[in-house]
């Protein structure tokens, strides 16, 4: 919608025009860019143009065409706070001004409320697509598509056999080009020939495997022939594969001989009652590939598959490779998507319920990897490993960028404990992670630095503290030590343990502890903290690769724009002293359009001017950086009236060096806190032998001390139980609640420590390892009881 302007200046006088024309442009576009936008100019952007007008002629600028000179940065706006967004297209700058990570700027024009933050190299407008010459590039499609024609040699996807001490071997976009369009005419011909249907645009199709080049090539074939890919993880069980199948229509599904026995018990099962479909009805063919086994000699896996699909006999199964021999004996055109077709439905967690589908559009992730990729300095020669699963938007997002790039994706061979020999062997460039990840990272360094020899030991400690130090004064090149004494010879052996090469290195998905993040830094250089969600194609904000502070999200990218809600509830106000505090709503061209049919949780999540409603609580602290310091959702109130939020409680735990997991309750009906606890038996155990809990001479105890993953259940659960044991913890719990300022209602009173860790498998965590709060409550329903009727004090 177009937008009345009304000029500022006498548009007869060319004297003042030619003066303004400049500073009068950027606050036109403002206006344009704004939303909802208004009709008429907000008094306080005349107000800040008149005082930038009168600066400039107050200090005798000569040239009309001249910008303000640096002394002369905007510092009038209608509340008297520094206009610190306008005064870099002013042409000033400042100290201040240099401190900033964000921009601010007004909701709307008549409130003259200036609570919206913006990228700071972005903040008249919210950027959509990818810079000149890519800026035709507005579906998934056409982002491969640039990129294969651009680099048709480059390598693009490569892979290690499963089990075997091979080198990664690459693909390059033109072979991977290939595949993707012969996997699409021949699943087009297949299905006409022995299912007797065919596929439309917009229809829905599965994949359910590992992370793979197949997995790939299936999504690539989707975007080219107009389809919608909708990924499942391969940790799931039958009833959310069942659930997903039948919510989103699937066709077809794509899935690895690995899980293709879940997805077939799944589709056997009976239906729910009489008169209903059976699971999966909508599924009219399965096609089964040997995951990281595609090749140029690729060929039918020798083991046939299954006949025929129990309880569903119009489903028929082929073989991946049958798909690619038939699709290039006979190709068919590609029918592809535009920017506003479904680019993927997105399945979350469900932490509480049943998962919601995130439709989000080809432009919707053109826009969040456009705010995204620019960020780095990445190309053709660079390698990123593929773990984390691409069933999650993060990496997801990651794929989107090398595509974007062209540079290579190497998959790593699904097996955790593979994982870190894929890595020296592909030595990537670009590392991205989560937490509980460079956890086990920092353990692992931490260890060795351990139990090196006393010198060794002294220097790591002292090179360490050197570079930790430079950090905590804003030195982010680690101190004039670092490049020609720490880097060489200490921190570069650490480097190795992620191949030598990492260039970027990531965090996302949850909070990171402020220790591990600087040892990590001083270790392996800039680690970029990331937040976002499925529903804003991934990113929201991230941190700056020049700050070295820790303890926040960074400021928003550029597709976004980000604003803090009054939770008067939870006492979190934008008029918060020193800083404002509130729910993060976000807005922009990556946020997605809602749930697929479900309009009640829509209507939940995003609002009339299209904000969406995060349900985590933020801080805008020094420097227009985010901080996120509680969460909306599953929160809960004491008998007392005191709300509590368990997440934040929950992460304060875990910065315990022995505690793995916690999961904190409480509820309307009791005035205090309880909590499991799995211990971090890593740490516990040797501390268990030294403080002759158990006794370290005993085999079971050194191999549990060895491979603790492999401890004998019962060793884990007779140190759980020990008096002491549970004391030692408690005590560092409370240690890190008071470091945290945790208040006395938000301390668990009663604490029970759990041998076995929650997981996927015993269905305690989702596939992102989201804690399922209803799954834990009835599973800890009976122990719970008895912490509050065994507690001395109601």
């Amino acid at each position: 919608m177009s937008v009345p302007r009304r000029t500022m200046m006498d548009d007869n006088n060319a004297e003042d025009n030619n003066r303004s024309s400049s500073l009068h442009r950027r606050l036109s576009h403002l206006r344009s860019f704004l939303n909802p936008p208004e009709t008429i100019v907000d008094n306080a952007i005349s107000q800040a143009f008149t005082a930038a007008l009168a600066s400039e002629a107050s200090l005798g600028t000569s040239s009309h065409s001249s910008p303000l000179p640096p002394s002369a940065a905007l510092t009038l706006s209608p509340d008297g706070s520094v206009l610190e967004w306008l005064a870099p297209f002013a042409g000033a700058s400042s100290t201040a001004l240099a401190s900033q990570y964000a921009a601010v700027v007004p909701e709307h024009l008549k409130d003259n409320r200036w609570n919206v933050r913006r990228c700071k190299d972005s903040p008249f407008q919210l950027v959509d697509r990818f810079p000149a010459p890519d800026d035709d590039v507005r579906t998934l499609h056409d982002n491969f598509e640039r990129s294969a024609s651009r680099h048709p040699n480059e390598p693009f996807l490569g892979h290690r056999q499963a089990c075997a001490e091979v080198p990664y071997r690459f693909f390059p976009f033109k072979q991977v080009a290939e595949w993707r369009s012969a996997a699409g005419a021949g699943l087009q011909s297949l299905l006409a020939s022995k299912a007797s249907t065919s596929l439309q645009k917009g229809s829905a199709v599965g994949l359910y495997a590992q992370n793979c080049t197949e997995w790939m090539i299936a999504e690539l074939a989707c975007h080219a022939y107009g389809w919608v890919p909708v990924p499942l993880y391969d940790t799931l069980g039958p009833d959310a594969v069942q659930y997903i199948c039948d919510h989103a229509e699937l066709s077809v599904v794509f899935t690895s001989r690995k899980v293709l026995p879940t997805l077939l018990a799944t589709m056997g099962r009976p239906p729910a009652s009489p008169g209903e479909s059976r699971p999966c009805s909508s599924v009219r063919m399965i096609v089964v590939f040997d995951a990281c086994e595609m090749g140029e000699d690729a060929k039918n896996a020798a083991e046939p598959l299954p006949p025929i699909v129990p309880g569903n006999p119009a489903c028929v199964i082929v073989d991946f490779a049958q798909l690619i021999r038939l699709g290039t004996q006979a190709p068919k055109p590609h029918t592809p998507p535009t920017a506003d077709a479904i680019g993927t439905i997105c399945y979350t967690s469900g932490t509480t319920g049943v998962p919601k589908g995130a439709v989000l559009l080809h432009r919707n992730m053109i826009a969040s990897c456009s705010g995204y990729a620019d960020r780095f300095d990445l190309g053709p020669g660079d390698v990123h490993i593929s773990y984390l699963p691409l069933a999650h938007i993060y990496e997801r997002l990651n794929i989107v960028t090398a595509t974007r790039c062209a540079f290579g994706v190497g998959f790593s061979r699904g097996d955790v404990t593979l994982l870190l020999d894929d890595i020296q062997v592909l030595r990537p460039t670009l590392f991205t992670s989560v937490p509980r990840l460079w956890n086990r990272i920092y353990d692992r360094i931490r260890d060795t630095i351990n139990t090196s020899g006393t010198v060794k030991k002294a220097l790591a400690e002292m090179a360490l503290r050197s570079k930790i130090g430079a950090f905590e004064a804003n030195d982010a090149s680690g101190g004039m030590m670092s490049r020609y004494l720490w880097n060489p010879i200490v921190f570069s052996k650490m480097r190795e343990k992620l191949g030598g090469r990492v260039r970027y290195a990531t965090t996302g998905a949850s909070p990171i502890s402020r220790d591990v993040l600087l040892f990590l830094r001083a270790c392996f250089g800039s680690i970029i903290e990331g937040y976002g969600m499925t529903e804003t194609s991934c990113l929201l904000t991230m941190t700056d690769m020049n700050d070295t502070s820790t303890g926040h999200v960074g400021s928003p990218i550029s597709c976004v724009e980000v604003k803090l809600d009054d939770v008067p509830e939870m006492n979190y106000t934008n008029a918060d002293q020193p800083f404002p505090r509130g729910e993060i709503c976000v807005r922009g061209p990556s946020v997605f359009v809602g749930y697929f049919k479900n309009p009640e949780a829509t209507k939940e999540a995003l609002d009339d001017e299209g904000w969406l409603h995060t349900g985590d609580i933020g801080m805008w602290i020094e420097g227009n950086r985010l901080q996120i310091i509680d969460r909306k959702k599953n929160l809960f109130k004491l008998q007392q009236g005191e709300y509590v939020a368990p997440e934040k409680i929950e992460n304060v735990y875990g910065r315990s060096s022995f505690v793995a997991q916690s999961f904190v309750h409480g509820d309307s009906l009791r005035t205090f806190l309880v909590a499991i606890v799995v211990p971090d038996f890593e740490v516990l155990l040797p501390w268990a032998v030294k403080m002759k809990v158990v006794d370290g001479e005993a085999p079971e105890v050194k191999e549990a001390i060895a491979n603790p993953l492999n401890a004998a259940p019962s060793l884990l659960k007779s140190v759980c139980e020990s008096t002491e044991v549970l004391k030692h913890i408690t005590k560092d719990m409370d240690r890190e609640a008071s470091a945290s300022g945790l208040l006395g209602f938000e301390r668990a009173r009663v604490i029970l420590l759990h041998h076995v860790a929650f997981s996927v498998e015993n269905n305690m965590l989702t596939p992102t390892f989201k804690l399922k709060r209803p799954e834990a409550r009835k599973a800890f329903a009976s122990e719970i009881e008895r912490m509050y009727a065994e507690s001395s004090t109601p």
